[in-house]
């Protein structure tokens, strides 16, 4: 299989970005349980024109990351793995299923119960990092490997975008989201008539993110809207929607990412920090990522290939799909993002964050090691 230019790209940028997030986590852990704590938190949660930085960040920032997310699955859908049914059928239901599973066994932990609405915690996967412990694999990994585990992960997102949008939206003011939608509109009329200047749109875009901000839908779903409407024509190097995406991809993987991990990783972890980890809700998110999601990945996608709905590729095999699932619990950036959504109470939030961030490291820890092993030549050709 043949990487396209676009696709090497994209790879590389989140395998570094990758890298960067753990770097920027673990310093940014050590700072607010050091000396220097009280400093530390006080400056993410400085007031700037009457929200914190925290927050600037959380439904500025990351509006620009879901633009970039919107991008690449415009481009997938016209010209990548999922521009054909029957290769996107594969990590479509792959995804359905590391959605699904997840959410069900958080669920079936805490239903009924004060924390039941962090269900969409457990059904994120962390792009950057997945693909950046991916790449410590080296040459050993395939392209039919490194597509899958993109597309899933892409997929997945858009997956977290609509479980934002329809779940974690409290109250709707229907003029301000009825304003962005109008300018949603233009925007796509300035596509249809072949407008192909980045300006209108970019302009257009912060317009209609204020109106969503001020609506009660979460302002990041701006971002993937936006990258509907931005003209994509042949999807060449000379397009608008490929300038944005390949002039985002730096800024997003080493700028606002790292951004976004350092102001929601502020976590002061106490002597009886692990007293959180019996709640169901702490025990639902664990399970979710590091059980669920193997499980719903590998169950959903043998369930396609037996029903004839989709095919393993070539050089995949379900050992591959098992690691690459295993990886697909590194939820971090949407698992934290979900979680500030989902709760008020801020013990609730250090305690989800922790989960998070244990589930995570014991998703690409498990993820490495047993695709370190299968990848193996002599192994593989016994699998």
């Amino acid at each position: 299989m043949k990487l396209t230019v676009t696709f090497n790209s994209f790879f590389n940028n989140e395998k570094s970005g990758g890298l960067l997030l753990l770097f920027v986590t673990i310093c940014s852990l050590y700072l607010a349980n050091s000396a220097y704590a009280t400093e530390y938190v006080a400056f993410w949660e400085k007031d700037l024109g009457g929200h914190s930085i925290t927050h600037w960040i959380n439904d500025g920032l990351m509006t620009i990351f879901f633009l970039l997310i919107g991008l690449e699955l415009e481009r997938e859908i016209y010209h990548g793995e999922l521009s054909n049914i029957k290769n996107a059928s594969l990590p479509i239901m792959a995804a359905l299923g590391g959605m699904l599973v997840p959410a069900a066994i958080f669920l079936a932990l805490n239903f009924g119960t004060a924390t039941q609405n962090g269900a969409g915690i457990p059904m994120a996967t962390d792009i950057a990092f997945a693909i950046g412990i991916l790449s410590l694999l080296g040459k050993k990994v395939s392209p039919s490997l490194k597509v899958f585990l993109t597309a899933l992960a892409v997929i997945d997102d858009l997956g977290a975008i609509i479980v934002i949008a329809v779940f974690y939206t409290k109250s709707i003011a229907f003029v301000n989201l009825a304003i962005a939608l109008a300018i949603w509109g233009f925007l796509f009329i300035l596509n249809r008539m072949k407008v192909n200047n980045i300006i209108p749109y970019l302009i257009g875009g912060i317009v209609m993110w204020y109106f969503m901000l001020n609506s009660g839908v979460h302002a990041t779903i701006t971002g993937v809207i936006l990258a509907f409407v931005i003209p994509f024509g042949d999807g060449s190097e000379n397009s608008s929607s490929y300038k944005l995406q390949h002039f985002l991809h730096k800024p997003v993987a080493f700028i606002i990412l790292p951004l976004f991990a350092i102001a929601n990783t502020c976590i002061a972890i106490t002597n009886d920090w692990h007293e959180g980890l019996n709640h169901p809700n702490t025990f639902g998110i664990i399970l979710g990522l590091v059980i669920g999601k193997p499980l719903g990945i590998v169950l959903f996608s043998s369930i396609g290939v037996t029903a004839g709905l989709c095919a393993l590729p070539k050089n995949l095999k379900w050992s591959h799909l098992l690691g690459a699932g295993m990886l697909g619990g590194i939820g971090f950036t949407m698992s934290i993002f979900i979680t500030i959504l989902a709760f008020k109470d801020p013990e609730t939030i250090v305690f989800s964050k922790i989960a998070i961030l244990i589930a995570s490291l014991l998703s690409g820890f498990f993820g490495f090691v047993f695709l370190k092993y299968t990848l193996n030549k002599k192994l593989n050709s016994r699998l």
